[in-house]
């Protein structure tokens, strides 16, 4: 049965999904594969499939927020997918955690509404080890420093800032929007899960983005996204 927002059917994705937010970044990261069938670009989600160095893959855009990653999760989890790994930003929550650098979530904690329609905040949203290793592994591989901890995901893109500091002092890395379902759904789907994310900004050091004129991501975080895309895409062979 086709799925009524990502309008695909069962077979019609790869086993491992890379899961940007933005459908744009779907393109970034399909300049990469070869083999490339575009398959849906509906709403918020855009689906390619394709290869990287001979290993398939799907790529999907969840846009923003765990609403709509939700919907992504449970709709690629029926139609064959079996390991996700969000691709994305975040806010940087630690000093030495800064623009353009990259971090590998190991937990995100849930300040979130969506997971909690599907259980209680005492449950971990937790990345899968195999994707964590996978990740970080590569990342040493390319020579690649990352940091690696847990991370925050939250709905109120716009009242972060009271909050900020208080994750800070917990030890949170980062902070951003779709990661804690996106864990919380593949352990309930009994699927893997992780992220690898570029950070965009640093909200302790009041440092937001979208504050570039041109665009909204400054340039050393494009640089990052495109650091966590090629290590994002090498490390899939691996999990």
């Amino acid at each position: 049965m086709k799925q009524p927002h990502i309008l695909v059917e069962e077979g019609a994705v790869n086993g491992t999904v890379l899961l940007p937010g933005d459908p744009d970044r779907v393109d970034l990261i399909a300049e990469h594969l070869e083999d490339i069938e575009r398959l849906t670009d509906n709403r918020e989600y855009r689906l390619v499939n394709g290869t990287y160095d001979g290993t398939p893959l799907t790529v999907c855009s969840t846009g923003v927020g765990c609403p709509s990653a939700a919907v992504a999760v449970e709709e690629l989890a029926k139609v064959g997918a079996e390991r996700l790994v969000r691709v994305g930003t975040a806010g940087g929550l630690q000093p030495d955690v800064r623009t353009g650098d990259v971090v590998v979530a190991t937990a995100a904690a849930k300040f979130d509404g969506t997971t909690k329609r599907y259980e209680g905040v005492e449950y971990p949203a937790v990345a899968s080890r195999g994707v964590v290793d996978a990740l970080i592994g590569t990342a040493e591989d390319e020579g690649e420093h990352v940091h690696v901890g847990p991370i925050v995901t939250d709905d109120a893109f716009y009242a972060e800032d009271e909050i900020a500091h208080d994750w800070s002092d917990a030890r949170m890395l980062a902070v951003e929007m779709e990661a804690a379902v996106i864990f919380t759904l593949a352990r309930r789907r009994e699927l893997e899960a992780g992220a690898i994310l570029a950070v965009d900004g640093n909200l302790v050091a009041g440092e937001q983005k979208g504050e570039t004129e041109e665009d909204e991501l400054p340039e050393d975080a494009k640089e990052g996204v495109k650091r966590e895309v090629r290590v994002a895409l090498k490390a899939v062979e691996g999990m």
